[in-house]
């Protein structure tokens, strides 16, 4: 697909004032803390000694978050070279008891051996983590308290659930790291990929492992093997979508993936596509074609809400990382490769035409969105379509009992019925492929079908929607008085569907408010069809 043309020099992705925060605020003041007023001998925060750091705006009484983290800073210092003191051992021994009311003491243990040296990558990795795990646990005890638990982490932390079991000034402590965006905002940069490894201080986790301990209350089918990722391993370094100080995320990603870590490879993964096709819309002038496989990914993987929401999951503790499944960071890592590939110079032709690499292409070319609300639409239509097709077969009424049925009289107004359908499908005809449908689909049966008026009635709504949809992005054309009279049509036929279904109930059994209904979205279609206001009248 060719290469974004991006400059080598781009040595951060965060803005100037987080920039400021992060990497520079909490290394201003130089002074140091005696750990034992931070932490007791049984491993209990004194959380006095760390809220006293918490400044307050004079006006509002709100956090001030610059004078906050400049004032932390030496205590997560303290904290840290502590942490790193110890012993795995003591370590357990001392703390471990205190993470279980996050039921991830496990990942909490973890973390603290990445504390123990200094790769970049897994100090942030450990973050990510620890956020994410400290969030779930924090909206398990939000509900101790109340209902519907925020969905922002920001919001979360400022609830005043939170506040009424650990302290208005402890819930302060973590904001200014992980819930504000006019904090650290740790949480977020790291989630959405705009801090590089060197830019997150290695004590800002010896300090949030310590914010965790806390007594709470009772109450792609393409299989990656070692070729493909020693590949992935080389387009990493070589790939216009990844940004050079970003590098270190992808080896450390492809690394987790090899020793079967794979909760880890993902979260490191998923920021970094984000980073990438932030670049690739920045670029949009000198690239040209949309990744429109790409974004079918990623939105079927990471946004649509019928689909698996892995980083949403991820980064709300709502995954147990332990038994993250293989098929899933297969998937996703499979999905980068391609998307490497796409971005690569022309001389690398020798990777993309690599006989491993053919089967993760082809896959990745085939690509059709699965959640989207138009794939989900087009098998609802087949599903109904199906069901429809199958009324002939259900037992009827005797004919001498119909004939006695008031409610089933008038069949020459269902007749008329019938014509109105008849003339709506002759206009169709023009707009159905020769391929569409054989000679015994239910569409081109419409009229025959022995069903009195609603099959025919249901199907034809069915084919309207279905050679809309064929013509979906076609609305973009519409003005905007067409475009709201169009809008209005579609709800019109929703609320007549939604109608229909209370009407023919067992409950209701309106047939003759069903058959009044019928005759006016009859209409309504007519005249709309009649006005070409259709979107496959614009198609054409």
């Amino acid at each position: 697909m060719g290469t974004m043309e991006l400059p080598d020099s781009v040595t951060t992705c965060l803005s100037q004032p987080v920039h400021y925060a992060i990497c520079k605020l909490g290394f201003e003041k130089k002074d140091t803390y005696d750990i034992n007023n931070v932490l007791s001998g049984n491993g209990e925060v004194c959380w006095q000694a760390v809220t006293e750091h918490v400044c307050y705006l004079e006006s509002d009484q709100s956090v001030d978050y610059i004078k906050s983290i400049r004032l932390l800073g030496p205590v997560c210092e303290s904290v840290h070279l502590y942490f790193k003191s110890l012993a795995k051992e003591q370590f357990v021994i001392q703390y471990a008891s205190w993470f279980q009311w996050t039921n991830c003491t496990e990942v909490f243990l973890e973390i603290f051996d990445v504390l123990q040296y200094t790769k970049a990558t897994e100090v942030a990795l450990g973050l990510m983590k620890l956020t994410s795990c400290l969030e779930r646990a924090l909206g398990d005890v939000y509900l101790l308290k109340g209902n519907d638990c925020p969905f922002l982490l920001r919001d979360l932390l400022a609830s005043e659930q939170l506040a009424d079991v650990f302290g208005q000034a402890v819930m302060n402590v973590l904001r200014v790291f992980i819930g504000s965006p006019h904090g650290l905002n740790l949480r977020n940069v790291l989630w959405h990929g705009f801090a590089s490894p060197q830019e997150i201080p290695a004590k800002i986790n010896g300090f949030q492992l310590q914010g965790s301990q806390q007594e709470c209350p009772e109450s792609y089918r393409a299989d990656l093997n070692d070729e493909i990722l020693s590949i992935a391993e080389e387009l990493v370094k070589l790939s216009s979508f990844v940004l050079k100080i970003m590098i270190p995320f992808w080896i450390t990603a492809l690394a987790a993936f090899r020793q079967s870590r794979y909760a880890d490879s993902v979260i490191l993964l998923l920021p970094q596509l984000e980073v990438g096709l932030r670049l690739l819309f920045t670029a949009t002038n000198k690239c040209p074609n949309r990744l429109l496989t790409a974004e079918d990914f990623l939105w079927d993987f990471l946004n649509h809400q019928e689909g698996p929401r892995i980083r949403d999951r991820l980064s709300h503790g709502e995954i147990n990382l332990e038994t993250f499944p293989r098929e899933v960071a297969n998937q996703i890592i499979g999905f980068a490769i391609t998307i490497l590939c796409r971005f690569s110079d022309e001389d690398m032709n020798s990777f993309k035409e690599h006989m491993v690499l053919k089967p993760l292409m082809n896959c990745a070319s085939c690509y059709r969105s699965r959640f989207h609300p138009i794939s989900r639409l087009k098998k609802q239509v087949v599903e109904c379509m199906k069901s429809i097709h199958l009324w002939p077969e259900l037992p009827t009424v005797p004919e001498e009992q119909v004939e006695k049925n008031k409610g089933l009289e008038g069949n020459a107004e269902a007749n008329t019925f019938i014509l109105t359908i008849s003339e709506i499908i002759s206009q169709l005809q023009h707009y159905i492929p020769q391929n569409f449908c054989s000679s015994d689909d239910p569409i081109n049966s419409v009229l025959t079908e022995s069903i009195k008026f609603l099959s025919p009635v249901l199907r034809l709504i069915l084919l309207l929607i279905t050679l809309e949809l064929v013509s979906v992005h076609s609305v973009c054309k519409k003005n905007p008085f067409d475009y709201q009279q169009y809008l209005k049509f579609l709800k019109s036929v929703l609320q007549y569907t939604e109608n229909l279904v209370t009407y023919t109930s067992p409950e209701k059994n309106k047939w003759d408010e069903t058959m009044e209904l019928t005759k006016k979205t009859l209409i309504e279609i007519k005249k709309i069809s009649d006005r070409k206001l259709m979107l496959r009248n614009l198609a054409m």
